[in-house]
């Protein structure tokens, strides 16, 4: 029989995962990173129009339709002040795989990757499937990636760092100053810097900014997807943009691994980004007042936590056995240990579900609480 290849060897299935199919059926889910809102509906109708029109039965272009990529460049224009040309963006299966593909074409064998731990599940495993060697940064005290350890973490074999603001698992929102900062170390560096910028949208305190509008150099290349911003997970749309030469080798793995993302789901994305945005400010809302309600039962069962600023999730610190005890109850919450070493003694809870389930929710958890202290 054919062995395994170590890179697979070295990649298991998700601690999430894990939590979830050892959950009942009837639990309250705030383990899950997926908005519990319905895709904007001028979004889905271009869908539907494009597949009643016959326009989305075969490939479009390998990046993507002409449409949906100057939608994605005007969106970079009105959001981040940043000029982006079209032919520079590749639009991708998801957040996912512009992740993957950014990774395969830019990590030989041995190449050292830096990223946030805790950190988004993704980081490590395509890490390891693109042959790299994975190099955990820990965070600050406020769960904040510090731009000191990344540069401090820098060999000759470093390849890629990769930033993730607001980010997964933590909420955290790096400053402006700390965006700055990892350009700098780009720049200076010669290493790229991959960032994930997928819950730009979802900001509660502070503002989001990406290093790309402070690089000197084409050292850095931005991932994104409708997924979070449009409540658009299932359709599985993203997209990677950076310089032309960078964009031309990730396109060699995108073509042969994709061919091209869903058309359907590119002419949903294109109304979603160029149409209105109300639906945006309208769940951004909603989160940050489900935030405001999980602080204060955080605060109540006597939890520490660093106040999220963005993104849905809140990460405290819990009690030897609370993450078992939740789950005991009823409750799936996922341990902070599945997204990496210094996530031990953490807890990621999702508040992508509904105010009346979050309460209910917290509730168990307090009583959890009581029940392991």
């Amino acid at each position: 029989m054919t062995d395994f290849s170590r890179r697979v060897e070295q990649v298991s299935i998700s601690g999430i995962r894990e939590v979830f199919e050892a959950a009942s059926e009837d639990a309250i889910n705030l383990g899950l990173g997926q908005p519990d809102f319905p895709t904007p509906q001028h979004a889905r109708e271009a869908a539907v129009e494009a597949i009643r029109a016959g326009e989305a039965d075969g490939y479009t272009s390998n990046k993507g339709t002409p449409e949906l990529r100057d939608a994605i460049s005007e969106k970079h224009a009105r959001d981040n002040d940043l000029d982006v040309d079209p032919g520079d963006v590749i639009a991708t299966s998801g957040g996912s795989e512009a992740l993957h593909i950014a990774m395969e074409a830019h990590v030989d064998a041995g190449d050292e990757v830096l990223f946030p731990d805790p950190g988004f599940v993704s980081y490590e495993a395509l890490t390891h499937l693109a042959g790299g060697t994975p190099k955990p940064i820990p965070l600050r005290d406020d769960l904040t990636l510090d731009p000191a350890a990344v540069e401090a973490a820098i060999t000759d074999d470093t390849a890629a760092f990769v930033v993730n603001s607001p980010a997964n698992p933590t909420g955290a929102v790096q400053s402006p100053e700390d965006m700055r900062e990892f350009a700098r170390i780009a720049d200076e560096h010669d290493v790229l810097c991959i960032s994930d910028e997928v819950y730009e949208h979802i900001v509660f305190e502070g503002e989001h900014r990406s290093p790309m509008e402070f690089a000197n150099s084409d050292n850095v290349v931005v991932v994104n997807a409708c997924s979070k911003s449009y409540s658009m997970t299932g359709w599985r749309l993203g997209w990677v943009t950076g310089s032309t030469d960078r964009i031309e080798r990730m396109l060699r793995v995108h073509q042969y691994a994709q061919a091209c993302a869903s058309a359907p789901a590119q002419y949903a994305a294109e109304a979603a980004l160029s149409g209105p945005q109300d639906a945006v400010g309208e769940m951004v809302a909603a989160f940050e007042r489900r935030r405001d309600v999980l602080l204060d039962g955080l605060d109540d069962m006597g939890l520490e936590y660093p106040t999220p600023k963005g993104a849905f999730y809140a990460m405290p610190e819990v009690p030897d056995g609370w993450v078992d005890e939740v789950i005991d109850r009823g409750v799936v919450v996922v341990p902070g240990d599945a997204f990496g070493e210094h996530g031990e003694g953490y807890a990621r809870i999702s508040y992508a579900t509904g105010m009346a389930d979050l309460k209910e929710a917290i509730e168990i958890m307090d009583a959890a609480t009581d029940a392991v202290r």
